[in-house]
């Protein structure tokens, strides 16, 4: 079996190994995968944090060997806690990696890392104000970073920043944690699942107090929420159709 890490702050995965195909998610800066099929320009991975599927291309690839592969896995991860910071090379080179990037890989590449931190599973209010800090962040499917982000992208790295574990898809996480009967019972930071008119799962959010919810739709928004969905003051009507709430925490 080979393993390898994201050495750069970004790395698209793709559905396909072709620069034109879908991206399906995002690796950040420190994520570990393993590798299922080298060709000769493309490597289909397995990251290892969620088991998601998908190809990189192998000039954004970085191959490690097991024994830095498992230095890397560490059972706590340690996540940049900053919209933006910075590591540095042994040439005192510098480039940028966004919120959320896994610092467990600095040893092994080399780096040194200029920013603040989180290596512990925090409360709903420190989650909350993580949630608030995507604000804004551009809606980009398959994207997990402030400069582009899905809805499931988004619920996944607010709460793995804050040391709990989320699939990648809407649909994956709404098998998680313990449904509520109503929306009275739950607290911020449940997560809210909405479906489509077949019954799918199409989209999740994070819970804030009053009635509100934080999600990526156009935008990282929030808005208003009751038992039928999410309702957009801008739009006058509900944007989507409430399915399930679920607690995680």
């Amino acid at each position: 079996m080979k393993y390898g890490v994201c050495h750069l702050g970004i790395v698209p995965v793709r559905s396909e190994k072709d620069d034109r195909s879908e991206i399906v998610t995002q690796l950040l800066y420190g994520d570990t995968y393993t590798l299922l099929d080298v060709q000769k320009k493309w490597s289909k991975i397995r990251i290892d944090f969620d088991q998601y599927e998908g190809w990189i291309a192998n000039n954004q690839a970085f191959h490690i060997p097991e024994k830095d592969w498992k230095l890397a896995c560490k059972a706590t991860n340690v996540y940049s806690t900053d919209l933006i910071s910075y590591c540095s090379q042994k040439n005192k080179t510098l480039f940028s990696i966004p919120l959320g990037s896994n610092l467990n890989a600095l040893e092994i590449l080399d780096h040194e890392h200029d920013g603040n931190q989180n290596n512990q599973q925090n409360s709903r209010e420190i989650l909350i104000n993580t949630a608030y800090m995507y604000l804004n962040a551009p809606y980009l499917w398959g994207g997990k970073t402030p400069f582009g982000i899905d809805c499931s992208g988004f619920t996944q790295m607010v709460y793995k920043i804050n040391g709990h574990a989320l699939k990648r898809d809407a649909f994956q996480q709404a098998e998680q944690g313990q449904t509520l009967s109503f929306i009275e019972e739950s607290k911020a930071g449940d997560l809210a699942f909405f479906d489509n008119s077949d019954g799918a799962i199409v989209h999740v959010g994070i819970l804030l107090p009053n009635h509100k919810i934080i999600h990526a739709h156009g935008k990282v928004r929030i808005d208003s929420i009751d038992q039928t969905g999410i309702y957009n003051k801008e739009l006058q009507t509900h944007s989507h159709k409430l399915r399930m709430i679920k607690s995680i925490l």
